[in-house]
């Protein structure tokens, strides 16, 4: 699927999504625990913290901090993993599956409103 649009679209639609989210009773989200949740959500398990931090290119504190804040909103869980105590495993949760969906279905909405 190829979708064309101008940068003047792509930053209106970009500000109508965040437009949306602001004005929603869900939590806002920075753009880096964006950055995570959706690295969750669409690519494979398994995600450690570790291998994060190296992908978005910040310390492993930083990722840290991001997932406290999507766990307390059930975004997110968070488990050693078995095969290495060293790793903590990042796990998907219904709730952030839901809010990605949601969040998928508001990017249509909004780009189906774009004048052409």
């Amino acid at each position: 699927m190829n979708v064309e649009l101008r940068p003047l679209q792509a930053l209106t639609l970009w500000k109508e999504i965040a437009l949306s989210e602001v004005r929603d009773d869900a939590h806002d989200l920075t753009m880096r625990q964006l950055a995570i949740l959706l690295t969750v959500y669409l690519e494979p398990p398994p995600h450690t913290i570790r291998a994060m931090a190296a992908k978005l290119g910040v310390t492993k504190p930083v990722i840290t901090r991001a997932l406290d804040t999507m766990g307390s909103y059930g975004l997110v869980d968070r488990h050693r993993d078995e095969k290495d105590r060293r790793n903590v495993l990042v796990k998907r949760t219904v709730k952030g599956a839901l809010y990605v969906e949601r969040l998928g279905d508001l990017v249509i909405a909004k780009a189906r409103g774009l004048p052409l």
